[in-house]
């Protein structure tokens, strides 16, 4: 039987705990050992952040926790970009979103992504397609490192019609690797796609992950909501 979960989407009102951003603008106002630092020290506070939200979530008897899609504010920005390990050669970061992760699991707290408006797998613009894969590459390399086990995201732009839209799609979802794919849920929307509509971009998604995955073991079907 499915268990059904009260969630909490990204951030607390009525608490301390606060997830810190980053605008490229004052980045890249800092010598390049200055944005170190002050990126560094962000992903530090947000790794600490997640950790508490786990500890509230648990306490309130909230079973799952979307996490912000900006944890790791900028890490695919053209210029001021970066990767965890490049970021953070010591490793304590990275060993940081671990702990909230394994902190998670104890608590049966389950975690996701939701990225912003900005990731459009089934654009006409190549360059946003390209955008759009690097973001979900990005967020599923996070979700790797704290075990959040889904990356929802809608089925994105209508242009062209919805049968060239969902072709579209279905190309884009073949250019993920397995470990964005594996976590990748469609959802609808309220204007272009319904579940319906999704279905069959989901049954085929599926069909693929299962034949690619069998082999390494495990199996996960995408879904529309």
């Amino acid at each position: 039987m499915t268990a059904i979960r009260f969630g909490l989407c990204c951030q607390f009102l009525d608490a301390p705990i606060r997830f810190r951003t980053a605008t490229h603008r004052y980045v890249w106002s800092l010598t390049p050992a200055r944005r170190r630092t002050y990126l560094r020290q962000i992903a530090a506070d947000n790794a600490a952040a997640l950790s508490a939200a786990v500890t509230a979530c648990r306490s309130l008897g909230i079973g799952a926790f979307r996490i912000n899609s900006q944890i790791l504010p900028l890490g695919t920005h053209p210029r001021s970009g970066y990767t965890l390990e490049r970021l953070d050669p010591s490793g304590a970061v990275p060993e940081a979103f671990r702990r909230a992760g394994e902190l998670a699991r104890a608590e049966d707290v389950r975690l996701s992504f939701h990225p912003d408006q900005f990731v459009v797998l089934n654009s006409e613009r190549p360059e946003v397609v390209s955008s759009a894969v690097e973001e979900l590459e990005f967020q599923a390399a996070i979700g790797e490192l704290v075990g959040a086990d889904t990356i929802v995201f809608h089925g994105g732009s209508g242009a062209g019609g919805a049968d060239a839209a969902l072709d579209r799609l279905a190309r884009g979802l073949d250019r993920l690797s397995d470990r964005a794919r594996h976590r990748a849920a469609l959802e609808n929307d309220d204007r272009i796609f319904t579940p319906s509509a999704l279905l069959p971009v989901c049954r085929a998604a599926a069909s693929v992950a299962s034949s690619t995955l069998m082999a390494s073991g495990w199996q996960r079907w995408w879904c529309a909501s």
